[in-house]
């Protein structure tokens, strides 16, 4: 294999984003092809006994086994680090995947880590149950307020961990000063960034050391495959996150690898577009129902804050009715365009009731405290005509009185 003429760092990185997006991380076959190749094997074979040694001591760049390397993996690693800014990226088998091994990788027994209350209901999970079984100790704080982060840290904190904007409440982060506060104390900060993605928000320009993501939602744009992604130092991403990966095994397929890949390619096209339309369902919406929650709105209390930080708000976002579960359902299922998914960052639109999917697995107490109620659903905005949405909205909100 080679790398497409001219690609290496020096130049990959003087490339604007668009670029970036199509081109960075190619490598091409004796073939020629264009459209990158998808390798899919699990092993590699050796022309002799020295290399494979060679390889696995780290003497020799080269392919040992498809849990740590494979082609098809290592463009897509290399496309997203370029579009973050980073250094370097590990992808994972799901965002999930790379969500937990962003904090296991680098916790023991007997740290400590504080988390944004408002998160994906699994973060939480790991954070409030699987953590405290290895002694790691968790803290959720509200990650709005800059002064909680600073008054939750102990001598032991080794981790901030938070998501902007926060699913499903579309809380914002700042993330500038958070990340001081964390530096001021040698902390590492972790930032999700998947409902925003580097074509809104790139974190580690803003001070974040790693940045974390479910690349099947708007990586991958279309509902087809799960992935997930964690990017960083190279210090970071290969002495911490690689062994715990390598050993562990959350490892990406590469028809997956292959399928974000291709996806990237029209992620900031399809992101900037579906912000937009976001945006005009929310105008919408905002004036049928008691609250919505979506930070291009000015009525949003950290929509300056959202704005200073993002080039726009994303594609999706929350708002609440009267009625609780019972009239939430009932919305849902007056839907005719827009699909029942929990899901998000589809070209297709779709709709949820966090408290009975994505934060069902989590406590009332632990996701009323999130502010995620039993009144609220979250919308994710595709690519359909805004118009045809905000019918399809208007004729369900009318089935529940609004």
């Amino acid at each position: 294999m080679k790398r497409t003429t001219g690609q290496n760092r020096d130049i990959t990185r003087e490339w604007r984003p668009a670029t970036r997006a199509v081109r960075g991380g190619t490598w091409r076959s004796d073939w020629g092809e264009t459209s990158e190749a998808i390798y899919v094997t699990s092993g590699y074979s050796y022309d002799d006994a020295e290399t494979p040694a060679a390889r696995f001591a780290g003497e020799q760049v080269g392919m040992t086994y498809s849990r740590t390397q494979n082609p098809s993996v290592q463009m897509l690693e290399e496309r997203i680090a370029l579009l973050e800014g980073a250094e370097a990226c590990r992808v994972q088998a799901s965002g999930m995947a790379a969500m937990t091994a962003a904090m296991l990788c680098q916790l023991s027994a007997g740290d400590h880590l504080v988390v944004a209350r408002a998160a994906f209901g699994p973060t939480r999970w790991v954070t409030d149950n699987l953590l405290p079984r290895f002694g790691i100790e968790a803290t959720a704080v509200d990650g709005r307020e800059n002064e909680a982060w600073a008054a939750a840290i102990r001598p032991n904190t080794k981790v901030f961990f938070f998501e902007t904007p926060a699913n499903p409440t579309l809380d914002i982060i700042d993330i500038r000063g958070v990340c001081a506060i964390a530096k001021a104390h040698s902390i590492t900060t972790v930032c999700d960034n998947a409902f925003a993605t580097s074509a809104l928000q790139r974190p580690l320009d803003l001070g974040a050391d790693v940045v974390a993501y479910a690349a099947t939602k708007l990586m991958e744009g279309q509902g087809r495959v799960l992935a997930g992604a964690v990017c960083g130092s190279a210090d970071f991403i290969n002495t911490k996150l690689l062994p715990f990966q390598r050993n562990t095994g959350p490892t990406l397929a590469p028809f997956n690898a292959w399928v974000v890949l291709k996806g990237l390619e029209t992620m900031e096209l399809r992101a900037l577009k579906q912000a937009e339309n976001a945006l005009e369902v929310a105008r919408f919406i905002e004036k049928r129902v008691p609250r919505t929650l979506f930070p291009g709105l000015p009525s949003h209390p950290q929509h300056n804050l959202a704005m200073s930080q993002m080039k726009m708000a994303g594609s999706i976002f929350s708002f609440e009715i009267a009625g609780g579960r019972k009239a939430a359902h009932a919305l849902l299922n007056a839907l005719e365009l827009i699909d029942i998914s929990n899901n998000v960052g589809d070209t297709k639109s779709l709709m949820t009731h966090p408290a009975s999917t994505t934060h069902s697995s989590i406590t009332p107490e632990v996701r009323a405290g999130m502010g995620v109620s039993e009144d609220m659903l979250r919308i994710s905005v595709g690519l359909e005509d805004p118009a045809d949405l905000i019918d399809d909205l208007d004729r369900a909100l009318k089935t529940v009185g609004l």
